[in-house]
C-alpha cells in the first residue's frame, strides 16, 4: 500500500492523442515527510504518519514541534498515517514526493466535503416536493413520519439536518498524468472537498 497527502486545487481538462476531452482534478501531492514509523512492538500495528505543509512555529505547540524536530523537519498542519507499508523501505524525516505513483495507475481519494449547513429533505436527500399549486398546502416538506402506533420515528428516518462537512472517499479514480517537478497529480474526475481543501490518496482498494 502506497499513498501520499496533498491539496486540492482546483479541475481542467486535458486531451488525448485521439482528441477525447478529460476532466481531472489537480492535486498538489507533496512534498511529504514521514515523521514517524509505527511497528508491532511499540504500537501493536505497523504504519507511517506523514505530514504535509509546514506550519509556522509559533502556531504549533511544544509537542507538535518536538515531534517534528526528530524527523529534521517543521511541524505539519496536516499529519495522517498510511497502514500497509514495508517500513524496511522507508526511514524517518524521509520525503515523499508525487512521482510515487505513475501514468495509468488508480487511487483512493479521501477528502472532507464541503458543508451545505442545515438542508431540508429535498435537498438532503432528494426527496420529491409536493404540487406547488395553492391549495395543496404540502410543498418541501419532510412527509410522513411512520406508524402512529410506534409512538416513535423510526430509525435512519430521512430528516432535515447537517448536511456535508463529512470524510468521504471517492475509489479507483485513473492518475492521468503526474509532474514530479511542480508535484502535482492529474486524477481523473472529482473528488471531495473546496479548493485548496487537503486530501489522502492511497492506491486502491479495488483490483
Amino acid at each position: 500500500m502506497k499513498g501520499i497527502l496533498g491539496r486540492k486545487l482546483g479541475m481542467t481538462q486535458v486531451f488525448t492523442p485521439e482528441g477525447i476531452v478529460i476532466p481531472v482534478t489537480v492535486i498538489e501531492a507533496g512534498p511529504c515527510v514521514v515523521l514517524q514509523k509505527k511497528d508491532l512492538e511499540n504500537d501493536g500495528y505497523e504504519a507511517i504518519q506523514v505530514g504535509f505543509s509546514d506550519k509556522k512555529e509559533n502556531r504549533s505547540n511544544k509537542p507538535e514541534a518536538g515531534h517534528a524536530k526528530k524527523a529534521n523537519t517543521a511541524p505539519k498542519r496536516y499529519v495522517r498515517e498510511i497502514r500497509g507499508v514495508d517500513l524496511a523501505s522507508v526511514e524517518v524525516g524521509q520525503e515523499l514526493k508525487a512521482d510515487v505513483f505513475a501514468e495509468g495507475e488508480f487511487v483512493d481519494v479521501t477528502g472532507i466535503s464541503k458543508g451545505k449547513g442545515f438542508q431540508g429533505v429535498i435537498k438532503r436527500w432528494g426527496q420529491s416536493r409536493g404540487p406547488m399549486s395553492h391549495g395543496s398546502r404540502y410543498h418541501r416538506r419532510p412527509g410522513s413520519m411512520g406508524s402512529i402506533q410506534a409512538n416513535r420515528v423510526p430509525n435512519g428516518k430521512r430528516l432535515p439536518g447537517h448536511m456535508g462537512n463529512e470524510t468521504v472517499t471517492i475509489q479507483k479514480l485513473e492518475v492521468v498524468r503526474v509532474d514530479a517537478e511542480r508535484n502535482v497529480i492529474l486524477v481523473k474526475g472529482s473528488i471531495p472537498g473546496p479548493k485548496k481543501g487537503f486530501v489522502q490518496i492511497k492506491e486502491t482498494v479495488k483490483k
